[in-house]
């Protein structure tokens, strides 16, 4: 359950960093790409100059595919890794599994989700390799495909390096593929300080779901694709479930100046840093259960009924008893300042006593 209303106030805005407004930055770059006429379907030099920043970014040539949600860059990224009748091995706490509505299984023309758990919602390293072998070979049963990894998960952890290769490893001996759903990329990859690199190929991955509409862009996410053989599929793929967008200029000019002077990276460092200053300012008030602390822009906490009620009514705007009772979750982003964090954290303290 969340309480909030059309004119929340940012500094009181924490169910999701969907919340937040766009990056001035990247207003101004829609704005720029109003201007002129230029060639549709991505035909244009805006589109041309984002896929090589890509590229550079990544350290390596990648195919990418602009779409306009996160759910569409997860489907057709599964769909181009997985057969009718294979599976996708995710946590069951993934985002795939609990809140795209089977866009998945829509995608994939019927491949089943298949939950291997661990905890923090990141998948064990002993249950996925029981899990890749499960009834492999029986034409009765659905054949495991591809393990999905959430970066940051839904829980707010984030897969270490070594934890990215190790599973990897697993899926790869299996001849499985690996997809990482990045809805969080950015905030991961600072937590961890690691490059693009080294957080997607280097350790295995095969197809990422970029996002950046949580972290300052509009309407802009992107499938990125490093196996070269699965470019024309996702082209046709994305063509067929109208993601390939006739003024892709907006989605590209937001991508490009996500990625440009580092903005992508500094937003998610800001809230991140946020996250942590909630989480140790939770720490210190008697009564507000800390479940864990925060490793990327999501905090869970467990609060009283007449704290929750009390935050509530000033205005507060967070998830509540969605998971079970008690239990919060408040998440920052790149907008917030730390003013915002001490005075909800003021909030609770009042409400609390």
């Amino acid at each position: 359950m969340s309480a909030t209303t059309a004119t929340t106030p940012s500094g009181r805005a924490f169910i999701s960093d969907n919340m937040a407004g766009a990056a001035p930055e990247i207003a101004r770059a829609v704005a720029d790409a109003a201007a002129g006429h230029v060639l549709p379907y991505g035909n244009d030099p805006r589109t041309e100059r984002t896929r090589r920043r890509f590229s550079e970014i990544f350290e390596r040539d990648v195919d990418v595919f602009p779409v306009s949600t996160g759910s569409a860059a997860n489907g057709l990224g599964l769909a181009a890794l997985t057969p009718p009748w294979g599976s996708v091995l995710s946590h069951p706490e993934s985002h795939i599994n609990t809140d795209e509505c089977g866009a998945p299984e829509f995608f994939t023309n019927g491949a089943k989700l298949v939950g291997v758990a661990g905890p923090d919602g990141r998948i064990d390293p002993e249950a996925l390799r029981a899990a890749v072998c499960r009834r492999a070979g029986d034409v009765h049963s659905v054949q495991p495909s591809v393990v999905s990894i959430s970066q940051a998960t839904e829980s707010g952890g984030v897969y270490g390096l070594d934890e990215i290769r190790r599973l990897a490893a697993i899926a790869r001996d299996a001849g499985l593929r690996v997809h990482m759903d990045g809805a969080r990329f950015a905030n991961a990859l600072v937590r961890l300080g690691a490059t693009p690199a080294e957080m997607t190929w280097r350790a295995g991955v095969d197809i990422l779901s970029f996002g950046a509409t949580k972290n300052g862009a509009m309407t802009a996410d992107a499938v990125v694709s490093f196996v070269p053989g699965l470019a024309a599929e996702l082209a046709f793929r994305a063509k067929r479930a109208g993601q390939l967008t006739s003024k892709m200029r907006f989605q590209t000019a937001q991508l490009d100046a996500y990625l440009t002077d580092g903005l992508w990276l500094r937003n998610a460092r800001r809230a991140n840093e946020m996250a942590a200053r909630l989480g140790d300012g939770l720490k210190s008030i008697a009564g507000a259960g800390l479940l864990a602390a925060p490793q990327a822009n999501i905090v869970f906490c467990r609060l009283p009924q007449r704290v929750t009620e009390g935050l509530l009514a000033e205005g507060y705007a967070f998830y509540h008893d969605r998971w079970e009772p008690g239990i919060v979750r408040f998440v920052t982003a790149f907008s917030h300042r730390a003013d915002d964090i001490d005075q909800l954290l003021d909030a609770v303290r009042r409400h609390t006593v």
